[in-house]
């Protein structure tokens, strides 16, 4: 990738910054969970792990099939 691309969006950043977003909502579920599981309920933690884990990754994919949808979208205007 280069500057220009990047000057006038040609190429996009947002793809390659959702999979750090990913991976620090990730984290940041199971560490909440982690904490819920022993200061309040295992159960409450327990969820919050795996319903943290399960939105941050649909989320995140929702986010990428919109600029996987622009990139087609792309193509078909360059034809």
């Amino acid at each position: 990738m280069q500057a220009r691309d990047v000057l006038f969006f040609d190429k996009m950043l947002t793809p390659q910054l959702i999979t750090l977003i990913y991976w620090i909502l990730l984290v940041g579920s199971v560490l909440g969970g982690l904490v819920a599981m022993f200061t309040q309920s295992f159960l409450g933690g327990l969820l919050t792990i795996v319903f943290g884990a399960l939105f941050s990754r649909i989320w995140c994919e929702l986010l990428i099939v919109l600029f996987k949808m622009n990139d087609a979208l792309q193509v078909i205007k360059e034809k």
